[in-house]
């Protein structure tokens, strides 16, 4: 008699039917992130030239000297702190000793130019920003503007050095803010997003199970994505300082593949976050890893796609898990190798601790197959606190305690979320609704599109007509031949209202700063 093999989505099932949130009532990141480590522990690995490791004793001392410092410039708990700092030690240090002064964190982007930077500065009411060299010109002329005190980052060994290496953390809640990070502004003016300390616990299903049982032994993490952003810090830097494991820190204007499969292996690089737009030009450049070099891989922020799924595999050694989640609720769902068989395409299932359903217009769940609203029950860790400045859009974000994503996807039978797209980028052409997102994966597998956008464009009979903005592969001749090439294509493999009745080619795509593409921009074009 042969036994039958328990499906790996049954012990799925079970981890998140036994799941309980510990979460304490007292809570202070910068003490759970640095102090509770063995002193002599690598904490951090500067790579690159001037090549430095940190050991956690080494973080602990030089944050609580940050500490003391903040309060000898004047700042008191609950004031914002920004920063305009690359990865690496500098950038820890801001962190860590912010949050044990009891303010809140405002990172930004050192790609900001001068209205984002007054933006934030403005409307978070920051009282000191620490700029980078990178960002000293910039910052330090806006800052002027909106009277926010500026140290520069070559002040800081002097400021450091002034101050004492002892210093208590300060006693916080776990629903006490923390860190205020800024959308990305890619449907509407960037909104500041106010969490708690609480927001890292969580994060952790997703980091667990999304890297395979992570910690392990040996385990050693990094990301690309700037630590001002959701994705780079709570997808990779403070829940690795967390666990305890090291942090591989890198700073470079772009992103380069080959650099990249490098550090991957002589900084024996197990565990990464990798932005999809990177994996694809990872792919691109052809690069690859010795097998067993990498342990786990996730990716999130825009769809994978199989075909990239499929050469990490080959090339990575990895099985990506492709994961989701927003500014205001980061690591809700995603995949699970070793538990959750990755399906190309889709989002994975929600993680253990989050109730994620796709909800109708009256707040209530869905059937599967049916399109709604991607939400998460209230209230759930990872789950912000407020939009600052802003109790009218908060209330309408989280509305009959649902938070509430603007994201549109379906579930299937299984349970598998599918990713639709945002709701004010969905395409109405004709009375059909058009997913601008799989016009896009199917131009994508099309050898003449190395990049590509699709958006709704006015029309005077259909409403609107898909529009494709597309960046030719190398060697493709741009023209009307390849359009009605691509038109073809698009029609043959998705249905006849969906193929781009307007082609565009174009030299490249307006980018966030977190690399996602600016429909906006396009649609005002």
């Amino acid at each position: 008699m042969v036994t039958p093999v328990v499906p790996r989505l049954d012990r799925y099932d079970a981890i998140r039917r036994a799941f309980r949130w510990k979460v304490p009532a007292r809570l202070n990141l910068g003490a759970a992130c640095c102090d509770v480590h063995p002193p002599s522990s690598l904490a951090l690995v500067e790579a690159g030239d001037g090549r430095r490791e940190w050991t956690y004793g080494e973080l602990r001392e030089q944050s609580n000297r940050f500490a003391n410092a903040l309060g000898g410039l004047g700042v008191v708990r609950g004031d914002r702190v920004a920063f305009a700092l690359p990865q690496g030690a500098s950038a820890a240090i801001a962190h860590l000793g912010t949050y044990k002064a009891g303010a809140v964190a405002v990172p930004l982007s050192e790609l900001f130019g001068p209205d984002a930077v007054r933006h934030r500065l403005g409307d978070s009411g920051a009282r000191l920003v620490v700029s980078g060299e990178a960002t000293a010109d910039v910052v330090g002329e806006v800052a002027a503007e909106v009277g926010t005190r500026v140290v520069h980052a070559a002040e800081l060994p002097r400021l450091l050095a002034d101050a004492s290496a002892r210093f208590e953390a300060v006693d916080t809640a776990a629903d006490d803010p923390a860190y205020l990070i800024y959308t990305s502004g890619t449907t509407a003016a960037p909104k500041g997003v106010l969490h708690a300390h609480r927001s890292l616990l969580g994060h952790l299903p997703c980091l667990e199970l999304g890297n395979v049982g992570f910690p392990q032994p040996g385990d050693r993490y990094w990301t690309p994505a700037d630590w001002a952003w959701m994705g780079g810090l709570m997808d990779a830097f403070l829940p690795s300082l967390f666990y305890g494991i090291p942090v591989v820190a890198t700073s470079r204007a772009r992103f380069d593949p080959e650099w990249a499969a490098r550090l991957i292996v002589e900084e024996r690089i197990r565990n990464a976050f990798v932005p999809p737009t990177a994996l694809r030009l990872m792919k691109a450049a052809g690069v690859s890893v010795p097998p067993g070099t990498l342990r786990s891989t996730i990716s999130g922020g825009e769809v994978v796609g199989a075909d990239v799924l499929e050469w990490a595999r080959e090339a990575l050694g990895v099985t990506v898990a492709e994961i989701y989640g927003q500014t205001e609720a980061n690591l809700l769902v995603g995949n699970a190798p070793g538990l959750l068989d990755v399906r190309p395409g889709s989002m994975g299932q929600p993680y253990p601790g989050h109730h994620v359903e796709v909800i109708g217009e009256d707040g209530e769940p869905l059937p599967p197959g049916e399109e709604g609203e991607i939400a998460v029950r209230l209230p759930d860790p990872v789950a912000f606190l407020e939009y600052l400045n802003a109790p009218a859009a908060t209330a309408e974000k989280t509305r009959g305690g649902w938070l509430r994503t603007g994201d549109v996807a379906h579930r299937d039978e299984g349970g598998w979320l599918w990713f639709v797209g945002r709701a004010d980028d969905l395409i109405i052409s004709a009375g059909y609704r058009i997913s601008p997102l799989e016009v896009e994966q199917c131009l994508l597998r099309h050898q003449a599109v190395a990049a590509c956008a699709v958006v709704g464009a006015p029309d005077p009979t259909r409403g609107e007509v898909v529009k494709a903005f597309v960046v030719p592969a190398a060697g493709a001749e741009p023209g009307t031949a390849l359009a009605r090439d691509l038109q073809g294509f698009v029609r043959s493999r998705l249905a006849a209202y969906e193929y781009p009745r307007q082609v565009e080619f174009v030299s490249e795509l307006p980018l966030t700063v977190t690399g996602k593409i600016r429909r906006s921009a396009l649609k005002a074009l």
